[in-house]
């Protein structure tokens, strides 16, 4: 990913000539469209005008600019609309009909209130490929719901199978399937523009946070239904190899990755340890697993008298994947991050230079590009009327009547 528009001159992006509306807020949905933006579509962020929540969270560091907002945001163009009004309404119909993709994260049935629904889109575009993410999906039984992270988390069964053993229930640090259910609605827009091809017409891709944490749980699902346990919590450990986790250096934590059959052996007897490799408890994958607290309390007794660099280094030199467990500031400033373009800058019109995590997929032909930064508050109420048809006193009449912001 760049900043440098002349770093691929005549490079197209891969998605470039793809109009996408982005009609939702937060997370999940942003998420997704600024990964398609980040691939060249054009995608229109449509705000409410007084702007989406994320403009005024927290962490605000700019008149009508936050942190949040700009995480999720970038490479888009921005209108405000007051869908609640008429005109609003036909507004976006319109935009719609120019569109490849609409995705809107709207609790479902809030869209077919509001007359922006898939089914009457459609019939003024059919090739309208309309996403929408929700908590719970738009049928069954809990369709109606609100859903947040924190909910899709605790009922996917994720939060059951995080934390420590004999510990509480505990959050996946980052939101997990708030970005899994944009993921998600990515793949599935892609696999309809893909159908779209051969069939000529658009469809409805519904995607959740739910269905996110549970798709997610493919580990947690297999253990269960092959072993008939409950998957429990067991901290850094993985549940179905061993070693496969943080052990505790005398500095801190380092992971290890040595359950296979060639690896066991030799970072046992990297630690001194050979005869564990003959040890009947110890001898298999699923030994190991069985007896992973004797395991674990054995390689510690060893690992905390030294450093994690030491074992880092003495891994490495081993050729047994280990890292270490950095803070946030860490993983960023980490020279293999920088190299592979995941920490990028770019120019804000109020703050000046601000920072942004990169696109961790890498095309050779045609990179993702950092080209804009998220829009300011109806920064493209103008331009894009016009685009629509509307002129200059039909745009200052509907800034009169609040329909967009000023």
């Amino acid at each position: 990913m760049t900043t440098d528009r002349t770093t691929h001159r005549g490079v197209t992006g891969a998605l470039q000539g793809l109009r996408v509306i982005d009609q939702t807020q937060v997370m999940a949905g942003p998420f997704c469209s600024m990964l398609l933006a980040d691939m060249g579509a054009e995608v229109i962020k449509v705000e409410p005008p007084e702007g989406e929540p994320t403009r005024r969270p927290e962490l605000p560091i700019g008149p009508g600019v936050s942190a949040a907002f700009l995480a999720v945001n970038r490479n888009k163009r921005g209108i405000t609309l007051d869908l609640k009004q008429p005109e609003g309404v036909a507004i976006l119909r319109k935009l719609a009909a120019t569109a490849d993709v609409l995705v809107e994260n709207y609790r479902p049935g809030v869209a077919r209130r509001l007359g922006v629904d898939y089914d009457t889109l459609a019939m003024t575009n059919p090739r309208l490929i309309y996403c929408s993410i929700s908590g719970f999906g738009q049928t069954g039984p809990y369709a109606g719901r609100g859903g947040y992270d924190l909910i899709a988390q605790g009922m996917s069964g994720i939060m059951s199978a995080t934390g420590s053993d004999g510990g509480p229930p505990v959050k996946v640090g980052v939101p997990i399937t708030d970005l899994g259910a944009g993921l998600f609605a990515v793949f599935g827009i892609l696999c309809a523009v893909r159908a779209r091809r051969v069939t000529g017409r658009g469809q409805l891709v519904d995607t959740s946070l739910f269905e996110a944490g549970l798709a997610l749980s493919a580990w947690e699902a297999t253990e269960y239904w092959y072993t008939g346990q409950i998957p429990r919590r067991l901290g850094t450990a993985h549940r179905l190899n061993a070693p496969y986790q943080a052990f505790r250096a005398s500095d801190g934590h380092f992971t290890v990755g040595a359950a296979n059959g060639k690896l066991w052996p030799r970072f046992a007897g990297l630690l001194g340890l050979a005869h564990l490799a003959d040890d009947p408890r110890f001898s298999s994958v699923g030994d190991r697993v069985t007896n992973r607290a004797a395991l674990e309390a054995l390689v510690e007794a060893v690992t905390r008298h030294e450093p994690r660099a030491h074992w880092l280094a003495r891994c490495e030199e081993a050729g047994i994947p280990a890292g270490p467990i950095y803070t946030v500031p860490e993983a960023l400033a980490d020279p293999h991050a920088r190299a592979r373009g995941m920490v990028q800058e770019y120019e804000h019109p109020q703050l000046g230079r601000v920072q942004a995590l990169g696109n961790p997929v890498k095309l050779s032909r045609s990179p993702a590009a950092l080209r804009k930064a998220p829009p300011l508050l109806g920064e493209d109420n103008e331009p894009i009327l016009h685009e629509l048809g509307y002129t200059d006193a039909d745009i200052a009449a509907l800034r009169r009547r609040r329909v967009i912001s000023s």
